[in-house]
């Protein structure tokens, strides 16, 4: 099968389009033919070598955790899916090795579930690592209807799911965002406000007795976040361990089936989408990756594979 490689840590400048053989197929695991595969920060934090610590990796590595795609074949002993059965996956294994780059993936069914019809493939590729990271911040947080629930870096892939799962939820939502993306955050549903210098006053503006729960997708912000909180400790992040020395919690996204049923859920009954801003083609995964690194993606950039 076709995949994108890379042989050792590095940049972008290192993934390769190359031939590799079929995944094999363990018990409890299904094999997809990948239709898109979703682009997340992790992919290329991991080529770089920043969680070596954290990880086993094994050379050459095969990017990605997202997917989406069709099922091929099942393992032995594996009758929650058939050939044919379209899913959606956030397919991390425990090690560095078999990523979502490629023309097959195999994945356990505690990765995936069904893809909901109302999303593209393109959209369903994006939304798992996203929407889970989106969707366990506001569990661990205690969001619930009627919270006012400040989510930093509001436009892009995760923060973008936050808001709409909150909004769902019934959660006032104001989002930190350029200036450039007030009007989409408004169109998620969310009051926008521009990040930087300042920003406890403008939230204050909008929200004088502060907020019940801040989401941190970006870094930077735990000492605004528990200004604006007060006396709760209800700040999540998945950047920065500053969160928990605050009272708060960092978080690392877990696959859950459950959970990303969920999901698929709240997509066909219309409450969630999936920002799609560009689709690369397989072989130019290094420029997605020189785009995102960039830092000024809104949503999810996403490969397509077949």
């Amino acid at each position: 099968m076709r995949a994108i490689t890379y042989q050792e840590y590095g940049g972008p400048e290192n993934l390769r389009l190359t031939d590799v053989p079929d995944p094999k197929v363990g018990p409890g695991e299904v094999l997809i033919r990948v239709k898109a595969a979703g682009i997340n920060p992790v992919d290329w934090k991991l080529a770089g070598g920043g969680l070596d610590p954290l990880m086993q990796t094994y050379f050459p590595v095969i990017p990605g955790w997202d997917v989406a795609g069709v099922v091929e074949a099942v393992g032995m002993d594996t009758p929650e899916y058939a050939v044919g059965d379209e899913v959606l996956g956030y397919a991390r294994k425990d090690y560095v090795q078999h990523g979502t780059y490629a023309e097959l993936v195999s994945a356990g069914v505690r990765h995936i579930a069904r893809k909901p019809a109302a999303l593209s493939w393109e959209q369903a590729a994006g939304l798992p690592l996203a929407g889970l990271t989106a969707l366990q911040a506001l569990d661990r947080a205690r969001t619930s209807e009627g919270d006012t629930v400040l989510v930093h870096a509001a436009a892009g892939g995760v923060g973008s799911l936050a808001v709409q799962i909150a909004v769902a939820r019934g959660a006032r939502v104001i989002g930190t965002a350029s200036e450039r993306n007030h009007a989409f955050l408004r169109e998620l549903g969310a009051e926008p406000v521009t990040y930087g210098d300042g920003l406890v006053g403008r939230v204050r503006d909008l929200a004088p007795g502060g907020v019940d729960v801040a989401l941190d997708f970006v870094g930077g912000v735990a000492d605004d976040s528990a200004e604006l909180l007060g006396e709760t400790s209800r700040l999540v992040s998945v950047v920065d361990g500053r969160a928990v020395e605050l009272g708060g919690h960092a978080i690392w996204v877990r696959p859950n089936p459950v959970e990303l049923t969920a999901l698929a859920d709240l997509a066909d009954a219309g409450r969630l989408t999936v920002p799609v801003e560009r689709v690369y083609p397989l072989a130019e995964a290094a420029d997605a990756w020189r785009d995102q690194q960039n830092g000024r993606t809104r949503g999810k950039l996403v490969l397509s594979v077949s």
